[in-house]
Formats: structure tokens, sequence, C-alpha cells
């Protein structure tokens, strides 16, 4: 008996989390857009498109749920150039993080322009996406920005 009162209880025990995030149907749609090669926004009830595509109006907090095709081609609002890239950035060669205005859409979205230099940088420069040969439906889809001639 002693014995059996100094042994350790033992039972299996196994942590996980079996809970898979769905990104629901307007965000999954913008992603299976970017892996097929083109970039959707949303329309919202006074007719403006945000870019990248959101469920919520971010004025009214409206639902959104209409999807509408932009270009892949934009123009700069602003942006900052980084000449040394570190090994946590998305390109291994200088760029800039910009605010790229695409056509069709009526807000700016967060992406990499590449250029070799920040001279070759202005705010309202033309750019254009250039897509990754393989895409799988993530932002990182569109490699970068380049700079129209």
């Amino acid at each position: 008996l002693r014995a059996a009162m100094n042994e350790s209880m033992k039972a299996p025990y196994r942590l996980e989390y079996t809970y898979t995030r769905s990104t629901g149907p307007v965000i999954g749609q913008f992603l299976t857009g970017l892996r097929d090669g083109k970039i959707q926004g949303t329309r919202t009830s006074d007719g403006r498109v945000i870019v990248p595509a959101t469920e919520y109006d971010p004025i009214t907090s409206e639902s959104l749920d209409t999807l509408v095709d932009v270009s892949d081609r934009g123009q700069i609002q602003t942006w900052s150039f980084v000449a040394r890239p570190l090994p946590r950035h998305p390109v291994d060669h200088p760029f800039a993080w910009a605010l790229i205005q695409l056509d069709g859409a009526d807000t700016a979205m967060l992406h990499v322009v590449r250029a070799d230099n920040a001279d070759q940088l202005s705010t309202g420069a033309r750019v254009k996406a250039v897509w990754a040969d393989e895409r799988v439906g993530r932002i990182q889809d569109i490699r970068y920005f380049e700079l129209e001639a």
C-alpha cells in the first residue's frame, strides 16, 4: 500500500487547439482573387471602393459584401524608402513601403514598391503589380509593385 501511495498518478494529456480560423466570405473572396491574379475591393453604400476588401465600412460600421475588381495599377500616395533591407523584410533589395491607391479604388493599400534608390520615387508616381509565379491566396501573391515607365 505504501508503494502505491508514492507513485505519481499519470494520465494521457494532449494540449491542442483544433479550431482553424475562417477568413469569411469577403476576405476569403479577396484572397482567392489574389490567387487568381486580380485585386478586389468592397463597395460601400455610398459608392466608395475600399481596397483591400473589408467586411465592414470603417466610417459607418455597415456590413459589406459587394466585391468589385480594381486595377493592379495605381499611384503612390506616400512612401518611406528602405535602402538596406533586413532579413525580416519581404524583399532582399532596396524598396519603399508605400500607400498605393489602385485605379478604381477610393482608399490606399500598403505594399512594397521596388526601387534602386529614393530618387526614383515620388508621391503620385505610377506603379503596377508584379505577381508571384505561384500564387496561393495571400497578400504576398503580389511580390511587389514596380514603377511604370
